[in-house]
């Protein structure tokens, strides 16, 4: 490979120019031809038999040109990127100037690069750290949570109340017709949870175990399923057993049932802690957004759209993973969301955005401030996921990429600095005023 030019575009794209020596170029030829000879009928010949000079007139001189050109591009590219010393982001768009067995080839590609980047100001910045406040009402309501969670369901004799849970039968009717997805056997119920649409629950209200009646709803305007949309509707209900909570009662005996405390102030105490720790991190991870926010919007760079769409792949491939976790494809999920594939990643565009240029600002600064990830930080990083994971670090080695890792680190570190040399104040705020 002989690299001929580097040449910059605009949007941070650039054009390379190299060219193939003859003899590599007529070696890979060659192994096309062999390879691919088999493909190609002539007459009076068996097939794969005929002679390379006779396939080559039957169907053009340059007939295995291209796909030694495909079988090079891949390495001799590669040089090339080495050579220009240039850090490719995106997927190249070649096009062939020149190709003779006599002369060899000269490619000439288009590529999208990393953008140099002009940083803003990063230190010194000015950010107010808002830590809410944890009322006594919040602590109440998670002490009631806990109550519920450990109440005990114990069946009514009488009439459904709301909250009660229900058991029921139910085959749903528009006319005389009735619809798919509409009919369930023993289907556990809360009502009051507002998990059917508008009207069904409430009409379950009133009616004790054993007893069969009628339900009459209508559909809401902008029901997913179109053709119900707008539609009144008959449920017949088989109404099977009726069951409500019995809660115990917020005392001593409770904390020392649900939890390590003997009291129930402790327990109080111990909950509030909990709050104050878990709203001083989210103020904690709100300063640090605030302030790379302000890094990025202080930074200059062209970003070619390859980035973008690259950090989309990698958001939709993980979505597809955690979708597979629960049991679900892709295509299963788009067709139950009426989605097509561009509208999802319509959905993970901003969210990209936001990560390249985050990633750009703190990979700039690692650069100016000369940031390097030290082996005993990579070793700790990597027994960090071996914990997490359960296995052998050596296993956990010979899996990730440590260029990669390493990177990650500095870019940590490099969010870590902007914070040490931010002028953060501290500000304790209401619930509703965080909000």
């Amino acid at each position: 490979m002989n690299l001929i030019s580097c040449e910059k575009l605009e949007k941070s794209m650039v054009e390379l120019q190299f060219s193939i020596d003859a003899d590599t170029f007529k070696n890979a030829v060659s192994a096309a031809f062999k390879r691919e000879s088999k493909k190609y009928n002539v007459p009076g010949f068996r097939k794969g038999k005929a002679p390379r000079a006779m396939i080559e007139k039957m169907y053009g001189a340059d007939i295995f040109h291209y796909d030694a050109v495909n079988d090079l591009f891949p390495a001799q590219y590669e040089e090339a990127v080495k050579a220009a010393g240039i850090e490719v982001v995106g997927a190249p768009e070649p096009e062939v100037v020149s190709m003779s067995e006599a002369e060899g080839v000269t490619l000439k590609v288009k590529v999208a690069v990393k953008p140099e980047v002009t940083l803003g100001e990063y230190a010194g910045l000015n950010v107010t750290k808002k830590v809410k406040t944890v009322e006594d009402s919040a602590v109440d309501a998670e002490l009631a949570r806990m109550q519920d969670r450990n109440g005990r369901l114990l069946t009514r004799e009488g009439k459904a109340e709301n909250g009660d849970t229900v058991d029921i039968d139910f085959e749903g009717f528009v006319g005389d017709t009735a619809f798919e997805g509409g009919k369930a056997e023993h289907y556990s119920l809360v009502l009051g949870s507002n998990s059917f649409i508008p009207g069904f629950e409430d009409q379950l209200v009133g009616h004790a175990a054993g007893e069969e009646f009628d339900i009459n709803v209508k559909f809401p305007e902008e029901y997913q399923a179109s053709e119900l949309a707008g539609k009144d509707a008959t449920f017949k209900i088989k109404l099977h057993e009726v069951k409500y909570k019995e809660l115990p009662a917020l005392d001593d005996d409770f904390a020392k049932d649900v939890s390590e405390y003997d009291t129930l102030d402790e327990l109080k105490a111990s909950i509030r802690k909990g709050m104050e720790e878990n709203n001083d991190r989210q103020a904690d991870q709100q300063v640090e957004n605030d302030l790379i926010e302000q890094v990025v919007n202080g930074m200059q760079a062209e970003i070619p759209q390859a980035m973008y769409d690259s950090r989309v792949d990698e958001l939709v491939r993980d979505f597809e993973y955690r979708l597979s976790q629960q049991g679900l494809k892709m295509d299963m999920y788009l067709q139950y969301m009426g989605m097509t594939m561009d509208q999802l990643r319509a959905q993970f565009a901003d969210q990209a955005e936001k990560q390249v240029k985050m990633r750009l600002a703190m990979e700039a600064i690692v650069d100016k401030e000369n940031i390097v990830t030290s082996d005993e930080e990579f070793e700790a990083e990597v027994k960090r996921i071996a914990d997490a994971y359960k296995m052998e670090p050596e296993k956990v080695k010979s899996i990730v990429d440590a260029d990669a890792v390493k990177k990650d680190l500095a870019v940590n570190k490099a969010i870590d600095l902007v914070k040490e040399k931010a002028n953060i104040t501290t500000e304790q705020v209401k619930e509703e005023e965080n909000a």
